[in-house]
């Protein structure tokens, strides 16, 4: 013994203990060591207690060294991961493939279960960031055992997760950051990890032997005895196999019992009270788990990757491959929306790549095999049977039919969520990596009850198709006609809400039939351990592609294009079949392929394509209605767009980027019969490009482009396409507000003949005087027009508000432009304010080119302002008579009191009208809804005008309210203007009145017989207090029409 040891001391216990066994204690001290206790002739009965006081340089291992030695074990065990087709030697490190996952803490109610369930593509998307935010309270492993809102640390989390959404990854990761360092170094000495698949053993141990298979167990007796900071992770509750026995009551560590019941004591608080608990489990399981879990407890979800961590799983897994091919199989999954869907799941994102790089070490297209939705399902439930199921204990046969049986209950009673007696009724056996659970509550204060679903409804819906043609061929045939009958597609009577509803509840079906019945797909094998493989029946192959023609030739609506999805539909159900000659006989069947209103996604345009390439000739496609065709879509389309004899477009976005696909689109000698962006504009370099590709076009339909800028060189050449190429309506947009635009905006059309420019201009700092400028003429017109300086007159006209030097002799050459043209016959002008000057120009045109039959001028309704003689100036011939319209201006809180006059007279009898006076007058008139000093001066002034109209033969006036005072005039037109047979007076229709002072001033006098008088309008029908106009209250509510005392009448006189 060493000297620094003390001897041994014997002590008698006193009387009174319980037992007169002595207490032998020996300690060492000061730096010494005991090396052995020798105790001889002795008996003892009692506790033998040896004890060392060692200092760093002692033999013996400190708790902290013990546990540096197990993490070191455990970064070199966990720091590894197995693919799934590796070979025995082959490993990836954890940090390459592992991607943090959305978890949240808030429980969801049923509806938003169901949307998740639901929901595909970029719809998930949407409702996965929805979920990302703080309302849902985004949690991650490093704030797992954070404090609570009330500042409660949870000794229990239990981490829930549907069947291969990262539980296992998790869990490695964690034992891997926490033993590197990274992760809960502040919270936890040792992580232990208990496997729960490795507890399904009869034979009895104890805790300390459970954890002995890193360290030693007189190193764990150590650990569990002076340690009180252990976490322990229990991965995989729900593959624990529980019996319903009653647990023996555990709680010494070191005492033997079934493994089973050594963990229930732990999640009970019995063993170990002090130690915290990670226990991650499938849905399916958390019913039991939370019984047995001690409360309370942190309750945490993963939903699977977010979009986000999607695109970054991709870039670790290929990292070793490149960016190049890290983007490209991202973008090939991301553009297939079944694929992208289920890239949500971690387990099938893993699928996914893992195929990719082995179609690209083979060298083969990288989504070869792939390449129908059907294919892809039946490749995800042949791997996870595989992989995340071998302790099946029935045949796969069965199994699939019990899935497939209360798939299809789900799909016929339109429910993603069962009550867990369904599961029950249609004995589906435990597979938990195609079904979850989902507590919800009945009533506020109830017990949490659980319903059962698929995890994605496109899994339930794959069942569904998968349980028809593995039942017996007649009752298949049975069952899949019953399922066409009811999808009743080809009825087009058939416009019932609840039809509607059937046909898309019952599309994804069809659709998964229709793969299944594909050869190869229907060859493939389900799981190699039974070789078993899948086959369908002829009959049933006939029976789908027979529907599939019916449909085509009996449905009109289809053909005719009013039910986009059912179009689409159609094209899916031909595609996932995926026989050249089948689809190429039923394709024929449309002469016009029109998908009707719909949005179309990447997957519906590979779908189109793969169609349209099976096409010999392509007749008529039109994708008019179709939103969401975006660039890259357009350059997938493009090889079979361009053998289509006539096109219909629509696009999202077109960019300089995108003009050459388009270009290609379109070929030579087609027809473009409509095209449409959204946003986007085109260098006026590419513009021309694309303009000179549409002059080899057959025909030009409606077709329009934003654009850059518009030079005077690429307006030219847009009006130089309708010299040799029919065009319905072919025009470029200014996408923003450009001062070197020549215009803003530019449209040409010649059918029949005849030839139409639209040409107009805005400015966000100048409001242009001439704002637009339309006129028609004989197609033959358009090489003698100087377009050139015609639109170079136009712009300089509209860079400036006001007059500038050289504005008239600029306004002569618009006016000369014009007068040119020969067989002029339409002309509509725009101006900012219709004033005087303006007014008299216009006078002029109508005065210089005698061809005109149809002539207006008018402002925005936003631009009138005090300058303005009137709103609107219009002139028309018809027969050799002449008619003028002039429109009052409607200024703030003042309705015009004359708000229109209409004049019809031979064309001959303008000749000495002095218009420029005309106009000047009733401006006057107008300026004031009230009477003023001079204004019968005016009247009379107006009146006279009339007079002067040799021949007037009609007259329309409008009034604000027929008052006495305006009544009387009418009377004096009618005694004035002899010529005069038909005059018409109106009223304000919003709110404005015929007056009984009027009507019976009309009423009593005396009118020409020849002349018929017509008065319409709103008037108030009470007997007494009758409704008045009040001038300052024109515009307040309610409005005279709004009133029920008020009604709609016509007079004649």
């Amino acid at each position: 013994m060493d000297q620094n040891v003390q001897p041994v001391q014997r002590r008698e216990e006193h009387q009174s203990s319980s037992t007169n066994s002595p207490y032998i204690s020996i300690a060492a001290q000061n730096g010494g060591q005991v090396s052995a206790v020798v105790l001889t002739q002795s008996t003892f009965h009692g506790d033998v207690n040896i004890t060392q006081n060692f200092s760093s340089t002692g033999s013996q291992i400190s708790v902290s060294q013990i546990s540096a030695e197990y993490k070191e074990f455990i970064v070199d065990r966990y720091k590894m991961v197995e693919e799934y087709n590796s070979f025995l030697d082959e490993y990836v490190l954890l940090d390459k493939r592992y991607v943090d996952l959305l978890m949240i803490q808030k429980h969801r109610e049923v509806k938003e279960r169901e949307q998740e369930l639901c929901s595909k593509g970029q719809r998930l998307q949407k409702v996965l960031n929805s979920r990302n935010r703080d309302e849902y309270r985004r949690t991650s492993i490093l704030q797992l055992f954070s404090p609570d809102d009330h500042g409660c640390v949870q000794k229990a989390v239990l981490l829930q997760a549907n069947s291969g959404n990262g539980k296992s990854f998790t869990a490695q990761k964690i034992m891997l950051d926490w033993a590197s360092g990274s992760l809960y170094t502040d919270k936890f000495d040792f992580v232990f990890h208990l496997k729960c698949r490795e507890l399904n053993v009869t034979e009895d141990t104890s805790l300390e032997e459970l954890l002995s298979g890193s360290i030693t167990p007189e190193q764990i007796t150590e650990v569990l005895r002076s340690s009180g900071r252990l976490l322990f992770l229990i991965d995989g509750f729900d593959e624990l196999k529980l019996q319903k026995t009653t647990c023996k009551l555990l709680t010494d560590p070191h005492k033997t019992a079934p493994p089973k019941d050594i963990l229930i004591a732990l999640l009970q608080g019995k063993m170990l009270p002090k130690s915290f608990l990670l226990v991650t489990t499938r849905s399916t399981a958390t019913p039991v788990l939370s019984k047995l879990l001690k409360p309370p407890y942190r309750f945490i979800e993963i939903l699977g990757f977010s979009e986000k961590g999607v695109e970054e799983y991709f870039q670790r897994f290929f990292k070793d491959e490149g960016v190049a091919l890290s983007r490209k199989a991202y973008e090939c999954v991301k553009a297939n929306q079944n694929l992208f869907t289920a890239c949500f799941m971690p387990v099938i994102c893993w699928i996914i790549c893992i195929y990719i790089k082995e179609r690209f070490q083979e060298g083969a297209d990288l989504m070869s095999g792939l390449e129908t939705t059907t294919s892809i399902y039946v490749h995800f439930v042949s791997t996870l049977l595989e992989n995340h199921c071998q302790d099946l204990s029935h045949p796969v046969h069965d199994l699939l039919k019990s899935l497939g049986q209360l798939a299809e209950r789900g799909m016929l009673e339109q429910k993603v969520l069962f009550d867990e007696t369904v599961e029950a009724d249609v004995s589906v056996p435990p597979l938990p990596m195609f079904l979850c659970k989902i507590p919800f509550r009945k009533r506020v204060h109830a017990r949490p009850k659980f319903m059962v679903g698929f995890v994605h409804l496109s899994f339930q819906e794959f069942f569904t198709a998968l349980y028809y043609v593995l039942l017996d061929e007649d009752e298949s045939l049975r069952n899949i006609r019953k399922l066409l009958d009811v999808t009743n597609l080809g009825n087009g009577d058939d416009a019932s809400a609840h039809g509607r509803n059937l046909n898309l509840q019952h599309f994804p079906v069809i659709q998964f039939l229709c793969g299944l019945c594909n050869e190869e797909v229907s060859a493939a094998c389900i799981m190699e351990t039974e070789t078993y493989s899948l086959s369908v029946s002829p009959s049933i192959q006939t029976l789908m592609k027979k529907w599939i023609l019916q449909v085509i030739a009996e449905s009109g609506q289809i053909r005719e294009g009013k039910v986009g999805k059912g179009i689409v539909f159609i094209l899916h159900c031909l595609y996932e079949l995926h026989e050249e000659d089948f689809v190429r006989k039923a394709m024929e069947a449309w002469e016009e392929i029109h998908l009707g209103i719909t949005t179309l996604s990447t997957t519906d345009c590979w779908v189109l394509f793969y169609c349209l390439q099976c096409c010999e000739q392509i007749r008529s496609l039109n994708l008019a209605c179709c939103f969401g065709i975006t660039a890259d879509m357009l350059k997938m389309l493009q090889p079979a767009l361009r053998r289509c004899e006539k096109l219909c477009l629509r696009m999202e976005e077109l960019t300089d980027a995108d003009a050459n696909d388009l270009v290609l689109s379109l070929g030579e000698g087609n027809n473009l019969r409509y095209f449409r962006q959204r946003k986007g504009a085109l260098s006026e370099q590419i513009v021309q490009s694309v303009l000179i590709t549409l002059s080899k076009q057959k025909t030009v339909g409606v077709v329009g482009f934003l654009v850059k800028n518009i030079s005077t060189e690429t307006a030219v050449l847009l009006v130089n396409i309708t010299q040799n190429t029919e065009v319905t309506d072919l025009n470029i947009k200014v996408n923003e507000a450009s001062d070197d635009s020549v215009c803003s905006y530019l449209s040409v059309s010649n059918s029949a003949g005849e030839f139409r420019v639209r040409i107009s201009t805005y400015s966000a700092q100048i409001k242009p005087s001439l704002s637009k400028v339309h006129f028609t003429c004989p197609h033959t017109e358009i090489s003698s027009i100087d377009w050139r300086g015609f639109l170079q007159t136009f712009h300089r006209i509209n860079s400036s508000a006001g007059i500038y030097e050289g504005c008239e002799e600029d306004l002569a050459s618009l006016l000369g432009v014009l007068v040119s043209v020969s067989g002029l016959k339409e002309v509509e002008l725009g101006f900012f304010s219709l004033t005087e000057r303006w007014a008299s120009w216009v006078l002029s045109i109508i005065q210089a080119c005698p061809t005109i039959h149809k002539l207006k001028a008018s402002i925005g309704k936003e631009h009138s302002n005090d300058e303005c003689v009137c709103s609107s100036l219009c002139m028309s011939k018809s027969d050799g008579d002449f008619t003028l319209t002039v429109y009052g201006i409607s200024r703030p809180q003042t309705d015009p009191s004359i708000s229109k006059i209409s004049l019809t007279c031979p064309h001959s009898g303008t000749s000495r009208t002095d218009w420029s006076g005309f106009l000047q007058t009733l401006r006057k008139i107008n300026s004031s809804a009230e009477a003023y000093e001079g204004c019968e001066e005016d009247l009379a002034s107006l009146l006279g005008v009339l007079v002067s109209v040799s021949g007037l033969k009609e007259v329309e006036l409008g009034f604000f309210s027929l008052t006495e005072r305006w009544a009387s005039w009418v009377l004096s037109i009618i005694q004035a203007c002899p010529t005069i047979h038909k005059l018409r007076v109106d009223t304000d229709m919003w709110n404005g009145l015929i007056l009984e002072e009027g009507v019976r001033l009309l009423e009593k006098s005396q009118k020409r017989p020849d002349c018929t008088l017509t008065v319409s309008g709103m008037r108030c029908q009470k007997p007494t207090d009758q409704c008045t106009v009040d001038p300052e209250k024109r515009f307040c509510h309610p409005l005279m029409m709004d009133l029920s005392c008020n009604q709609d009448v016509k007079f004649q006189f």
